[in-house]
């Protein structure tokens, strides 16, 4: 045996030693986590583990999941943060608190988590469900990724499916694979119980894997997570704001009117695209406290801000390009793009105008 070989068996072994063992503080080992003698439901709906076939689709769920401690910390520590909203939109809807795990299931919990097949956001919705259920997903906007706003479109769509299912596993599942997919099959089987259907292979771990979820965060000690309160992320606080947009207003403005960050306008609004809001009217979050006095702040920006942008027009000139002009000002060529709006690849022409903050005056 190779020296190469040697090491890889060495590790083999020493992460099949790792995961039989307990982790560190209290706890139990990988093979005890998986027996769960039950019962075990999903919405108060029963899981059937005295099924074989079952019971080994749940083991596997729980392995893959404590097999990842890292992200399994990630969920325990980032739920305290959004678990409220969700749980306050869940009672008042009257709706199973089970539905929660869904969105740690569907993204870790996680504003940008998106898709190959074009899902986005805590929920993972793609696009057309999200606005057939009235989300915004433009260029420009994408509310998808905003925990606020998508859940209650979330609650709705559900309950759809729910009425469509009559049960929350088969709403769940088709949550996950689409609707039309799973009456479908539902039709060419012959059976409506979810734990016989035939379905594409993560929808057939899927309610699992909510499962594994719903047991780790409900008692992340008993799984070797010996967590303390001041090590969990808190709940967000904000200002609401509303603020009417009449013209393409810059961001930074909005963060200085806010007396806080660009990143932390769009950390606060992970709906926001780009470095622009278009015109129209906004409902937004900022730092708490910035909110009294925030419009009259915005509204001298927004004055002193056109009045610049009105002086910092440049006249597209024969032979130019995007980064002769940059090379020219003394700017960015990223920086030139962004105040414009325009791609690397965007035709300019004689007699275009550009805006641009120049670091000297232009010869």
């Amino acid at each position: 045996m190779g020296m190469r070989q040697k090491i890889q068996l060495l590790a083999i072994i020493w992460l099949t030693v790792c995961l039989a063992l307990p982790a560190r503080g209290q706890g139990v080992s990988l093979v005890d986590a998986v027996r769960v003698k039950g019962p075990l439901t999903f919405c108060n709906e029963p899981m059937p583990l005295d099924i074989p076939q079952v019971r080994e689709r749940f083991e596997k769920a729980m392995m893959l999941a404590l097999n990842d401690r890292a992200q399994v910390l990630l969920w325990i520590k980032r739920a305290p943060r959004y678990f409220p909203l969700i749980e306050k939109t869940l009672k008042a809807d009257r709706m199973p608190d089970d539905l929660k795990y869904l969105s740690v299931a569907e993204s870790a919990l996680r504003a940008h988590a998106g898709s190959v097949k074009g899902a986005m956001g805590f929920w993972q919705l793609m696009p057309e469900t999200a606005r057939k259920y009235g989300l915004r997903v433009d260029p420009y906007i994408d509310e998808r990724r905003n925990l606020r706003i998508s859940t209650p479109a979330v609650m709705r769509y559900l309950q759809d499916l729910h009425k469509k299912f009559a049960s929350w596993t088969l709403a769940a599942a088709a949550y996950n694979m689409g609707e039309e997919g799973l009456k479908a099959e539902i039709l060419e089987q012959n059976t409506r119980d979810y734990y016989h259907l035939y379905l594409p292979l993560e929808t057939q771990l899927f309610i699992f894997r909510v499962v594994a979820i719903k047991l780790i965060l409900s008692d992340p000690r008993h799984f070797g997570f010996d967590v303390h309160q001041e090590d969990l992320y808190q709940p967000l606080k904000f200002d609401p704001v509303e603020i009417d947009c009449f013209q393409e207003t810059p961001l930074r403005i909005l963060a200085q009117a806010a007396g806080t960050y660009f990143k932390t306008v769009k950390d606060l609004n992970p709906q926001i695209r780009g470095y622009y809001l278009r015109p129209g009217h906004y409902r937004l979050d900022l730092p708490p406290g910035s909110g009294s006095g925030f419009k009259s702040r915005f509204k001298e920006l927004i004055s002193h801000y056109q009045a610049k942008k009105e002086a910092s027009v440049y006249v597209v000139r024969q032979g130019d390009s995007l980064s002769e002009i940059a090379e020219r000002f003394e700017v960015p060529l990223a920086s030139l793009l962004i105040w414009n709006r325009i791609g690397l690849d965007h035709p300019i022409h004689p007699g275009d105008r550009l805006v641009i903050y120049p670091g000297k005056p232009a010869p």
